[in-house]
């Protein structure tokens, strides 16, 4: 079920292993030649619940699990307890269960696939990506959308922010490929200074991070494939774990798997590849940015 301990190591969620776990489950009941809603009645479950169940959407009950089991004719005790060990896995707390306070359910499931990512392909349009922005620029975005009352509330964000962006820094982290609409490096967010301190961060991050990629798409390029449409594309180690497109919106988000899907959108992001500014001439933008800053009245 979890292939090599190679890549186990970057399994350290319980999003990633609850799919992993939810793919296993499917593929025994299918080898039965039984429906969701056969396998459903065991658990007192309906066909909609069991299918969350192997898409990883749900958490996962002990007897549940051991219920279908048995329906599946899985009666080696070794290999019912390896499974069932992965479901206490599956439901121990998440590292951001501090923050569920501020953190609605539709993003929870973003923070475990982002974790376990191997590659990070993502296109932001109005803002730095957030793996990327500095606490005071991340500060300000928060407050945008945030009333001054709810100060609070924004600094808990701000240090969940932060806390996610070491992902990039840990032992073995995955590789970002990020590409940003010009228009949004030079939108003064929080304004002069933290938009002069954000482009400063990205130059550094561009020099001192090997795993970090950045591309501009400069505003000259005009009309461009994907124009005002942010997503990211995450693929993971795991051949069982399919790639999942993210879209965020003002109140939820859109997860996407389905291969014609995916296959829209990583066309999408190649072609922003092209469009962008090669990786070469990032630095020179960036700088650029800072010089148009420093002549910008006050």
């Amino acid at each position: 079920m979890t292939g090599s301990p190679e890549q186990d190591r970057h399994v350290d969620g319980p999003t990633a292993i609850r799919i992993l776990i939810g793919a296993q489950l499917r593929q025994l009941r299918e080898e039965r030649g039984l429906t969701r809603a056969e396998a459903g009645e065991t658990i007192r479950a309906s066909e909609s619940k069991l299918s969350r169940m192997e898409l990883g959407r749900v958490g996962f009950k002990q007897r549940d699990v051991k219920d279908l089991l048995t329906l599946y004719g899985v009666r080696d005790e070794a290999e019912r307890e390896a499974l069932l060990a992965r479901v206490r896995e599956a439901n121990a707390p998440s590292w951001w269960h501090p923050y569920s306070d501020v953190t609605p359910n539709w993003f929870q499931r973003y923070l475990g696939l982002e974790a376990t990512a191997a590659l990070i392909r993502t296109y932001e349009v109005a803002f730095v990506p957030g793996l990327l922005q500095t606490e005071e620029y991340a500060r300000a975005v928060m407050s945008l959308s945030h009333s001054p009352g709810l100060r609070d509330e924004v600094e808990r964000r701000v240090k969940l922010r932060l806390e996610r962006q070491q992902v990039l820094t840990r032992p073995d982290p995955p590789r970002l490929w990020a590409v940003v609409d010009e228009a949004a490096l030079r939108r003064p967010v929080g304004g002069r200074r933290v938009m002069r301190d954000q482009i400063e961060a990205l130059i550094s991050i561009v020099d001192k991070a090997p795993n970090v990629s950045l591309q501009v798409v400069p505003l000259a390029a005009g009309g461009y494939a994907v124009a005002g449409t942010p997503f990211t594309i995450l693929r993971f180690p795991q051949a069982s774990l399919p790639d999942v497109v993210y879209i965020e919106q003002l109140s939820g988000a859109l997860y996407l798997d389905k291969r014609e899907d995916v296959d829209y959108y990583f066309d999408a992001v190649n072609r922003l590849f092209v469009e962008a500014a090669p990786l070469r001439d990032t630095v020179r933008i960036l700088e650029r940015i800072l010089h148009d800053l420093d002549q910008a009245p006050e």
